[in-house]
């Protein structure tokens, strides 16, 4: 039993700290972060197998069994998880040759993706079968905010973004394609209208974060990485031409970064970005820590290697 003497001083803390209101009771919010683990994929390409092992550089790599498995477990061992994609689904393999995208959709429907972006080589069997591939496989949305699809087959399939509600966050995620003129044969890309894809991110950011109120803001982009000799907008133009962006996960350019890349945006403050290769042969894990004290930040990050084992 405790003394009197003890009794006392216990009381008198309890009431200390009820009086003092949320500071002390919630304090433990500023300390003990908030988690969020993002895993992502890029440039697919219909590569539902792993490679063949022929000797090649890529051999036993990749393929949905594996990259299933290690998502499966990661749920598993984290709470908060959004599994995201970067587009080019399409176009690769057989399969797509024989069962134009079906099968790629259903995978990713069976895997839980939450969302994806769209890539140039996604049209390579037309907007119809994209349209049709979408509306009767995936259970997880196509978002792209600077294509406007109006009178085409394409039309009403997409969304600009998504909202995600994990835990206590709200994460804004949007998505950006590639110029199509030049790159996708004007057959394919129909009556599509490209829009400026930072003046469109920049929208989207804003919107998110004052609109919506959203604890982060991601961008799934198929612009591609970086361009030394052209005037393409690319991942690193975004970054550091948009104001509100925490995270771009990039595609297209086919890039394996050992690390992500952080950029400063126009207001100073960092935005990172990360490509993850091509095949599925590498699964990105990124892993954010939020908390009042410190804010927001990019705690860990790994690349994990998809293979038959």
């Amino acid at each position: 039993m405790l003394n009197r003497k003890k009794f006392i001083q216990n009381a008198a803390l309890t009431a200390g700290a009820f009086f003092a209101g949320p500071s002390i009771i919630k304090a433990g919010e500023y300390f003990s972060p908030l988690k969020l683990t993002i895993l992502h994929t890029n440039d697919t390409h219909s590569r539902l197998e792993p490679f063949p092992m022929d000797g090649g550089r890529n051999q036993g790599l990749g393929g949905i069994a594996g990259r299933a498995k290690l998502i499966n477990d990661i749920r598993e061992e984290e709470e908060n998880v959004l599994l995201f994609d970067a587009g080019d689904i399409f176009q690769g393999t057989p399969y797509f040759n024989i069962y134009k995208g079906e099968p790629e959709i259903k995978a990713m429907s069976a895997m839980k993706y939450d969302a994806t972006a769209i890539g140039n080589h996604d049209f390579d069997a037309g907007m119809e079968n994209l349209a049709t591939q979408l509306t009767k496989h995936a259970n997880f949305p196509m978002l792209v905010s600077n294509y406007d699809f109006t009178g085409t087959p394409m039309e009403n399939k997409t969304q600009p973004y998504k909202i995600f509600k994990k835990g206590k966050l709200k994460i804004g995620v949007f998505g950006v394609g590639i110029q199509g003129r030049g790159l996708i044969p004007d057959n394919l890309f129909g009556a599509t209208k490209y829009l400026d894809p930072v003046q469109k991110a920049n929208e989207m950011a804003d919107k998110l974060k004052r609109n919506e109120g959203c604890d982060m803001i991601i961008c799934l982009s198929h612009l591609g990485n970086l361009y030394k000799e052209s005037n393409d907008v690319s991942d690193e133009v975004l970054a550091k031409e948009t104001e509100s962006i925490d995270l771009i996960i990039g595609g297209h350019t086919h890039t394996f970064l050992d690390n992500p890349i952080v950029y400063k945006n126009k207001k100073g403050d960092d935005t990172v970005v990360n490509q993850v290769g091509f095949a599925g042969i590498i699964l990105g894990r990124l892993d954010f820590e939020f908390s009042k004290f410190s804010g927001k930040k990019l705690a860990k990050n790994h690349n994990i290697s998809v293979s038959q084992k």
